[in-house]
């Protein structure tokens, strides 16, 4: 059973908790019991329902914050329709990196709001990916006044791409932490290679 099935199986399991409660409750409330049994029967039904409908939202795509480190694996961007009121939306199907730069093996969707910033790299990644060129992610504050940004960076990509956006502004208080833009704060690079564990001194 992965991840997902056991949290489908926790929320019922916690609505079948709640529906059991229900039931001591009426055992011992003074109502008639032609209202005792109908209470059983609909909360009984939406045992069924609840489990279909969480088992429905599996396939969304989630708003949660990306990974810092992960490997993209495709994308779709939808644009902004101002006729139909849609603000458009960027979906990323990535799986996250640990430190060593292995893929957690579990894919997972995430949905960010339209920016043509993202789009314009996100649309440079998929090409790159269609080319047969991996391409990895990284999702990182900048600014955060303590180096924060470019420590994280340095650990993926060449020391000499990074340009160092640590410190802040003095005249607004110095080092103070600054949430990125939306598209500033995630970037794309090609893939590299798992890092071998350090070898045993002899």
């Amino acid at each position: 059973m992965n991840s997902l099935q056991s949290v489908v199986l926790m929320l019922s399991l916690s609505y079948a908790v709640v529906g059991a409660l229900l039931l001591v409750v009426l055992v011992y409330a003074r109502v008639p019991w032609s209202a005792k049994a109908a209470a059983v029967i609909v909360t009984s039904a939406f045992y069924v329902a609840n489990f279909i409908a969480v088992h429905g939202l599996l396939g969304w795509a989630s708003d949660d914050r990306l990974p810092t480190s992960f490997k993209l694996l495709q994308s779709r961007i939808v644009e902004p329709h101002s006729l139909e009121g849609d603000s458009g939306s960027i979906y990323l199907w990535v799986e996250a990196l640990d430190d060593t730069n292995r893929p957690s093996g579990v894919p997972r969707a995430y949905r960010i709001p339209y920016n043509d910033a993202l789009a314009e790299k996100t649309d440079k990644a998929a090409s790159e990916i269609t080319a047969g060129h991996p391409q990895g992610g990284l999702a990182v504050d900048y600014g955060n006044g303590g180096g924060g940004f470019v420590a994280t960076v340095r650990k993926f990509i060449a020391p000499n791409v990074v340009m160092d956006l640590s410190g802040g502004d003095p005249s607004t208080g110095g080092g103070a932490a600054a949430t990125p833009p939306i598209g500033e704060g995630v970037s794309f690079t090609p893939l590299l290679p798992p890092r071998m564990p350090p070898k045993d001194e002899q």
